[in-house]
C-alpha cells in the first residue's frame, strides 16, 4: 500500500482545539489511515472502511461518550 499524498490528509473534526491532540485522516482505496498530525512522517494506523464507518457512526450517535 502506498501512502496518500500530503493533500489527501485532513484534520479530524473530533480533534481538540488546543493543538496538542490533533488527528489527521486519509481515505485510501480500501481503508482509512489515521496519524498524529504533529508527526507527518511517523506511523499511521490502517483501518478497514467498514470498521471506520462503524466507529464514526458510533461517535455521531454518542455511543462512545463516557
Amino acid at each position: 500500500m502506498t501512502s496518500p499524498s500530503t493533500d489527501q490528509w485532513f484534520k479530524s473534526t473530533y480533534s481538540g482545539g488546543s493543538g496538542t491532540e490533533c488527528v489527521e485522516c486519509a481515505l485510501g482505496e480500501s481503508c482509512t489511515l489515521v496519524r498524529d498530525s504533529k508527526q507527518e512522517s511517523g506511523p499511521a494506523v490502517v483501518i478497514r472502511h467498514q470498521a471506520w464507518d462503524f466507529f464514526v457512526d458510533a461517535l455521531r450517535r454518542g455511543d462512545l461518550d463516557n
